[in-house]
């Protein structure tokens, strides 16, 4: 086995999990790339990136540019003289002759399986499908959005109570091990690497707030994965009476009614029942705007009146005459 010296591009915790992957396997890391702080919480404070956070406690060399654009940024980039750039979940465009400056390139981690669910939201989009499968690619980068060679891929199936969180942690698991082993083999891999179909491409664009509205007017199990792909990014949401309703966890049971979609059916004790279009959704968790989220047993219990059946969930405000 070869050993590497890398460079590290990533962001989030996702990212943040296969920096310390390498840090404990045999390869060097010598500089981290992360994107600039952001104001986060009420204060708006200034807060670092996990991937950040993990560097510094490890007396890394991090790098937070706005823009890999500019020349001298390519120029500190061969100064550190690494073999390979790692990119996982970074967030900038990486230009075409950034790319060029390591060695061996630059690799990606990307949490699908290409070409399925190119893009920013793959592990969303996946949900949303209704896929069985997913998993994670390693690639060999280009100018492309995830358009490189596929070097090694891992295959996750996707659960039927699978949320965003749930299967991030899964995939970050797969992607960890899929990672450390290219790394090790990558004399060996990285020629074999294989060409993407283009045709059966698919584009995983973020959601927008647009798109975590509920529509009551269809079937419940759509509806339970518009809220599992939700979570922790951007919730699934309705409003009932004057304000607007996170819904945090459901599931889908198919039964007839002849109720108007979004109509309360059932609440009691710990069960909160959803006409949808020839089904019923059943609300377990939610949360409302500026609380806590709460379980629906917690929430029947303090807004009894709120949930009284034969109330009315929509896409608007209802104001009360």
């Amino acid at each position: 086995m070869q050993e590497l010296k890398v460079c590290f591009a990533g962001t989030p915790a996702f990212a943040a999990r296969h920096l310390q992957a390498i840090l404990d396997s045999n390869h060097e890391v010598v500089a981290v790339y992360t994107q600039p702080d952001r104001p986060s919480g009420r204060g708006k404070i200034l807060q670092p990136s996990p991937v950040k956070q993990l560097a510094l406690s490890k007396s890394l060399l991090v790098s937070q540019p706005g823009s890999l654009e500019p020349a001298d940024q390519h120029e500190i980039l061969a100064e550190l003289n690494a073999d390979l750039l790692v990119v996982a979940a970074y967030g900038l465009i990486l230009p075409g002759l950034f790319l060029q400056v390591p060695r061996l390139g630059c690799i990606n981690v990307h949490a699908s399986l290409l070409p399925r669910w190119r893009g920013a939201a793959p592990i969303e989009r996946a949900i949303l499908a209704g896929d069985k499968e997913t998993g994670v690619t390693i690639m060999q980068m280009d100018e492309g959005l995830d358009t490189g060679d596929m070097i090694h891929k891992v295959i996750v199936p996707i659960a039927e109570d699978d949320d965003r969180l749930l299967l991030q942690e899964k995939l970050a698991d797969a992607g960890v091990q899929a990672l450390i082993h290219v790394l090790d083999n990558f004399s060996g891999l990285a020629p074999a690497a294989t060409r993407q179909d283009d045709s059966m491409s698919t584009y995983a664009r973020k959601m927008g707030k647009i798109e975590a509205l509920i529509n009551w007017d269809q079937a419940a199990d759509l509806i339970d994965r518009q809220v599992r792909a939700g979570l922790g990014r951007s919730p699934a949401y309705s409003f009932l009476g004057e304000g607007r309703v996170q819904i945090l966890k459901a599931a889908s049971e198919f039964s007839s009614h002849s109720l108007i979609p979004g109509t309360i059916v059932n609440a009691r004790k710990d069960v909160l029942s959803v006409a949808c279009r020839d089904s019923v959704l059943q609300i377990k968790a939610l949360q409302f705007a500026g609380k806590n989220s709460m379980e629906i047993a917690a929430a029947l219990n303090s807004h009894s009146a709120l949930f009284k059946p034969g109330n009315r969930f929509t896409s608007d405000v209802i104001v009360q005459s």
